[in-house]
């Protein structure tokens, strides 16, 4: 037998061996806590059983010669994996099943229940033998990677007592919380706040990053939770003065290129971002001179630490810089290379990012207002479209009498099976022929001719209000459109709410409508916009989180003055996993 195959046996053995044991701990606190419920025979029998497994896997690991690719630590715990293609992977699935199917009917509380776990069992054992067949007429390859995780005996002590206490604490509460409904409600909320962490860690890393300068990106030591900033100070160039003018209306900072006999001065960009590098000319009563903030940055010599600020970026790559503390040496300057300089930073929040991301875009967006004033346009028009004509055709479906009306209702119904791929190039054929390509019209215009989805929903909240209310809304000389604004749709607030809320959402992620029909900045939406800012601005993470932050605050505004009615949308459409 090959040394792969060993150390693959004798890590599965360990790995189950270590598993039963844990398992076998947890049923030895059963017996000696006894909780309410507790079956002392049957539990016995399983800690007898499981104390088996747990001795034969650890014997197993212990008398199998686990020769890795390097010599193990005192204290290990082995890791093995297979790589082989499909016909290797269904017969180690096979040998799995066969193996618990066993394991199931050894433990099997019926005779009934055990003879169908061994046919359960004989019929993955033919899938077995299938599999060697097919993966011996393949000749295919199979590779095992093998290590070691080291352990200290430290941890491995912590480790066991931290598993120890740990299941403790949870048989004392499961028998003391039993017989009054509190353990439920224990683990029901612990659940909740370990999901609330989980799936809020992803949107926290998010706005911290957007707060984070480029040094902290990416860090030997991890994430970085805490931002810091670099420390700047105001410092007047005399060399090279920052000016700033006004160009098109917007102020710009220029720093001087040329300056030429007649007086005028030839100005560089520096920002905005989105115009640097555009050249202008100005006169002097044109421009001020305002402070630049340069870094602050230290250095260690002898023992004691120098801090100054970098007056100067050299030619060469070098920096200047003016000395600040201590005090006997404040004014002296020296040369240096950055990376003999820390910067000198300190806890904060880099808002920068924000403005940066704003001043990236282009001109003609108007700091993204543009953007903004698109997407607000898109999502009122197609929430109003919505809301309207899924309500009118619902009503009609639910309360008017037509010939074919059912069968109608079910043509509308099977259009929710057709892929949204299948009737893309016709809806783009017909928007083009009517002149609407590179416009907003061809993504909200659709909204304004109902959804199937939509009118199920509120026809199924229409039919379930009696008849009763429309009788006398007719008795009282309301047509059916009034009886419809009046007195129909106040009754189906919660699922106008519901819609109102999902459409909203849609409309301002909706990527694809303009991806596909407009082309020009001016009619860019924000979803649009932020796909070609990361294209432009992916090498800046900053940059890139701030603009994603900015984009989601709307949404998540109306997630949380809405939840409720979020809640609601999970229950109304179905779509809660129930």
């Amino acid at each position: 037998m090959s040394g792969e195959l060993l150390f693959v046996i004798g890590t599965l053995a360990g790995w189950v061996g270590g598993l039963a044991a844990a398992r076998a701990l947890v049923l030895a606190l059963r017996l000696l806590l006894r909780p309410v419920g507790l079956d002392p025979a049957r539990t016995r029998t399983s800690l007898g059983v499981t104390a088996l497994v747990a001795a034969a896997g650890l014997l197993i690991l212990a008398a199998t010669p686990m020769a890795g690719p390097a010599k193990p630590p005192a204290w290990w715990i082995p890791l093995a994996w297979i790589y082989t293609p499909f016909q290797g992977l269904l017969v180690v699935g096979s040998v799995v099943m066969v193996v618990l199917r066993l394991c199931q009917a050894f433990l099997g509380l019926s005779e009934f229940e055990r003879a169908e776990r061994r046919k359960a069992a004989a019929a993955w054992g033919l899938v077995a033998v299938v599999g060697v067949v097919w993966f011996r007429s393949s000749n295919a390859p199979v590779v095992v990677f093998r290590g070691f995780v080291p352990l200290t005996p430290a941890l491995a002590g912590g480790m066991v007592c931290l598993v120890v206490a740990t299941m403790a604490i949870m048989v004392s509460a499961a028998r003391f919380a039993a017989g009054r409904g509190w353990s439920k409600a224990i683990v029901s909320h612990l659940a909740l706040m370990v999901g609330s962490v989980v799936f809020g860690l992803p949107f926290a890393w998010l706005v911290i990053t957007s707060f984070k300068e480029d040094r902290d990106m990416a860090s030997p030591n991890g994430i970085v939770w805490i931002p810091k900033v670099q420390i700047e100070v105001p410092y007047q160039d005399p060399d090279d003065p920052l000016l700033v003018t006004e160009m098109d209306g917007r102020r710009v900072e220029t720093s001087i290129i040329e300056r030429r006999p007649d007086g005028t001065l030839e100005l560089d960009v520096i920002k905005p971002g989105s115009l640097r590098g555009t050249t202008l000319e100005r006169r002097p009563d044109q421009v001020k001179e305002i402070p630049k903030m340069i870094p602050v940055v230290s250095q260690v010599r002898d023992g004691v630490t120098i801090v100054g600020r970098v007056i100067k970026e050299l030619n060469d790559g070098r920096r200047r810089v003016e000395i600040t503390e201590p005090a006997a040496m404040k004014g002296q300057v020296f040369e240096a290379n950055p990376g003999d300089l820390e910067p000198v930073r300190r806890v904060g929040l880099r808002t920068q990012n924000y403005t940066d991301a704003l001043e990236f875009l282009p001109p003609e967006t108007n700091m993204g207002l543009v953007y903004l004033r698109n997407t607000l346009l898109l999502v009122v028009l197609t929430v109003l479209g919505t809301l309207l004509s899924s309500a009118i055709v619902a009503y009609a479906f639910s309360r008017l009498r037509f010939p074919g009306k059912n069968f109608l209702f079910m043509v509308l119904l099977s259009t929710m099976m057709l892929p949204g791929a299948v009737t893309l190039l016709p809806t783009f054929l017909i928007f083009r022929s009517l002149g609407m390509i590179d416009t907003l019209y061809p993504i909200w215009i659709p909204a304004f001719f109902a959804s199937a989805f939509n009118v199920f929903l509120l026809r199924q909240f229409f039919m379930t209000i009696p008849m009763e209310l429309e009788d006398a809304a007719k008795i009282d000389g309301c047509s059916y459109l009034r009886t419809f604004w009046q007195v129909m749709l106040p009754q189906v607030k919660p699922a106008l709410a519901v819609i109102a809320i999902w459409t909203f959402m849609g409309a301002w992620n909706n990527f694809m409508g303009p991806l596909i029909y407009v082309n020009s900045p001016e009619n860019m939406p924000i979803s649009y916009a932020l796909q070609l800012f990361q294209g432009d601005r992916g090498g800046e993470p900053g940059l890139l989180m701030a603009a994603a932050t900015m984009t989601m605050l709307p949404v998540l505004a109306l997630f949380f003055f809405a939840q409720k009615y979020f809640i609601e949308g999970v229950t109304l459409s179905g779509l809660g996993g129930r």
